[in-house]
């Protein structure tokens, strides 16, 4: 079995768990259940797992963060807005 599939299989589940909640905060507009300091953190460590990615020129980690950094940077603008 090729290891990078593995790869390919971890990208859909962690950026799929970040669909229910940007669905959410999309549709209610409400964030006070979320930490600001968490998403800008999380949003942030995305973002260096994604130049990591490139860096090291692997697909699955540059999808899954691009990904998910586009989902948690609308959450956390979202959370600035109307937190």
């Amino acid at each position: 079995m090729n290891p990078e599939w593995i790869g390919y299989v971890a990208a859909v589940f962690t950026t799929a768990a970040y669909i229910p909640q940007t669905i959410k905060v999309f549709r209610h507009r409400h964030t006070a259940g979320i930490s600001l300091g968490m998403y800008a953190l999380i949003t942030c460590g995305i973002a260096l797992w994604f130049v990591y990615g490139v860096l090291i020129d692997s697909l699955p980690i540059m999808l899954t963060n691009g990904i998910t950094f586009v989902m948690t940077s609308a959450i956390l603008v979202m959370k600035i807005r109307h937190g």
